[in-house]
């Protein structure tokens, strides 16, 4: 007994070695965005945005119908509700991106008319539209919409994640994109 001693505590230290590594956090969730995750559905708040989500449809064509400007493609225009919830210091959604099967598609900063950079106000949400020019095949599977103020590469900052079914969502052959507008209480 006294000669196994010695290797049943060595085994039992590198078991414990073994534990206590993968118990430690990797050195990027010391930096990793703190993600707040809902469906569309709900209304999400992080530190400086406050999101819902109030329609979702695919179209062949968008439009700024102000600008006349157009696009035509696989386009997933996305109507959301955004308000800031507690300060307008940094309150915009200035990242946007969509991530299907692990591609990851940002909002078009083509469209004039879109919410992306538009700077919201704390009481008073506006409703606006993010577009996102998708390949012509991408139509199907869950997207996850993410949100936050910081870019490129949010750190340590609140990101609203929300999930997003693709297979249910309507299609058109245009959507006419229109300016950020106040909300309708």
């Amino acid at each position: 007994m006294r000669r196994s001693l010695p290797w049943i505590s060595g085994i039992a230290l590198v078991a414990v070695a073994g534990v206590v590594t993968l118990a430690i956090p990797s050195d990027d969730s010391l930096t990793d965005p703190i993600l707040i995750r809902g469906s569309t559905d709900d209304e999400l708040a992080s530190r400086t945005l406050r999101i819902a989500v109030q329609d979702s449809t695919f179209a062949d064509e968008v439009a700024v119908p102000a600008s006349d400007w157009s696009a035509e493609g696989n386009w997933l225009v996305i109507t959301v509700e955004a308000s800031a919830p507690h300060t307008e210091t940094g309150a915009a959604i200035n990242l946007a991106t969509l991530t299907v099967d692990g591609r990851v598609f940002q909002a078009s900063e083509r469209p004039s008319d879109s919410l992306l950079h538009t700077p919201l106000h704390v009481g008073t949400a506006l409703v606006g539209s993010l577009a996102f020019e998708l390949p012509a095949d991408l139509r199907h599977g869950t997207a996850e919409l993410r949100l936050s103020p910081t870019t490129p590469t949010p750190l340590l900052d609140d990101v609203i994640v929300i999930t997003l079914p693709l297979d249910d969502l309507p299609a058109t052959s245009q959507v006419d994109l229109i300016a950020p507008e106040w909300a309708t209480p």
